[in-house]
């Protein structure tokens, strides 16, 4: 979340940066006057408790004095105090519960040098790689080549379960599995994160903790649990709370790992789009890459996580696009958001395969993980960068489509072959 005493202090120019995001952040001159209130009431709480410990010493010294009647009426002042210090603590509790609420919904700053816009129309493309492939035939989508193939079955896992859920056969589930650890061993043993595979069941504080809650809850699967659990929507959930309310040693920083997780999500916002296939499901298989850095080595951390995740989509000779995402639609806890586009011939564009972000110190307050230079320095929140190393599921549709020869089979490409133990799916 954003830091209160930043917003007291430059209350027009964090107004001015949020409404870049397309909404109206005016609100928080509101928060601001009542964080007024609440040191105030701070101050006055401390000013009275401060009279009634006087007070109480001075009816100690009437009472061995024998002056009971002064003393009574001291106690008396005493109680009227005491009253108006619960007063003052419940309108204390009830303002600082407003203002951490309010600071909860209101997203990161964006950064102020990404491009000013409404929506994905505005972002900016900033690099190009690989040759859009031409066929000799007419392509097919990778709906009807799963089906044709026999790799993919919509049908039955909508019998199974409804809508939007996929069952990966033969070697399309291999495919789904050699990506799965093609991409962890990438990571792990190229590119020197650390491999982990979390829980899939996170409870609320950690969905708040990394910005899903309160804002997101429509989106998220929730347990029938009266331990208030949710479905893992985004590895990033479960790997940025694997450090909360924790201090980090300085020489361990940067931290960096690679998770696998199979997440879920609602798409409550998504009604009628990308219906067929598997480009958008509740259930997804996704390799996340998660940094924790010292604040100054963020954006170059950052950018060496983009060349992490664009060398999954080098290898396996992909054409992609890299685009800045505009405040418009960026994520609602990042500052700066990087989106590796590839390309999809059924869709005759470049679709979003991966979000390589940078939270700053956003995520950090609200989950309370900070380092300390030294042993005397002062605690500092570190930042926190997430990024798709990849969507699975969307590689996969990449390499259906892209990799589609004339007589309907897909060519392997050749780092997956040794994980396929076939260079071809017919």
């Amino acid at each position: 979340m954003l830091d209160i005493k930043q917003i007291r202090e430059n209350t027009d120019q964090i107004i001015e940066l949020l409404n870049r995001r397309g909404a109206d952040f005016s609100y928080l001159r509101e928060v601001v006057q009542k964080d007024d209130r609440r040191r105030q009431l701070i101050g006055l709480i401390e000013s009275v408790k401060k009279e009634v410990n006087q007070s109480s010493k001075l009816v100690g010294g009437l009472m061995r004095d024998g002056k009971r009647e002064e003393a009574d009426q001291i106690k008396q002042g005493i109680k009227v105090k005491k009253e108006g210090i619960e007063g003052y603590q419940r309108e204390l509790t009830e303002l600082e519960e407003d203002i951490h609420y309010q600071l909860l919904i209101t997203p990161n700053l964006p950064n102020e040098d990404i491009p000013v816009g409404m929506d994905e129309a505005d972002n900016v493309e900033i690099k190009k790689v690989g040759e859009v492939p031409v066929f000799d035939f007419e392509p097919k989508p990778h709906w009807d080549l799963g089906v044709d193939l026999d790799i993919l079955d919509f049908e039955r896992a909508s019998k199974i379960t409804g809508s939007r859920f996929t069952v990966y056969k033969g070697l399309g589930a291999r495919l789904e599995r050699a990506l799965i650890n093609w991409m962890s061993d990438v990571h792990a043993l190229e590119h020197g994160y650390t491999e982990i595979i979390p829980p899939y069941i996170v409870n609320k504080e950690s969905m708040t903790a990394t910005g899903q809650f309160p804002k997101f809850e429509d989106d998220a699967f929730k347990l029938v649990d009266d331990r208030d659990l949710y479905l893992n929507p985004t590895a990033e959930v479960p790997t940025i709370n694997l450090h909360r309310n924790e201090t980090l040693d300085v020489n361990d920083l940067p931290i960096k790992y690679t998770a696998f997780t199979t997440a879920f999500r609602q798409e409550a916002g998504s009604a009628g789009r990308d219906t067929r296939g598997i480009i958008r499901q509740h259930q997804f298989n996704k390799v996340e890459l998660i940094k924790f850095t010292k604040p100054e080595n963020s954006y170059k951390e950052l950018d060496e996580m983009l060349k992490n995740s664009s060398r999954i989509l080098d290898l396996l000779n992909l054409p992609y696009r890299v685009v800045t995402l505009c405040t418009g639609d960026l994520g609602f806890s990042m500052r700066k958001t990087y989106d590796i586009e590839v390309w999809l011939p059924s869709y005759k564009t470049y679709r979003e395969i991966g979000s390589i972000s940078n939270a700053e110190d956003y995520q950090a307050r609200r989950a309370n993980i900070k380092f300390k230079r030294t042993k005397e320095s002062k605690p500092e929140f570190v930042h926190t960068l997430n990024g798709s190393g990849l969507a699975v599921g969307r590689t996969v549709v990449a390499i259906l489509e892209n990799n589609q020869q004339k007589d309907g089979t897909i060519k392997i490409p050749d780092v997956l072959v040794p994980y396929m133990r076939t260079n071809i799916i017919k």
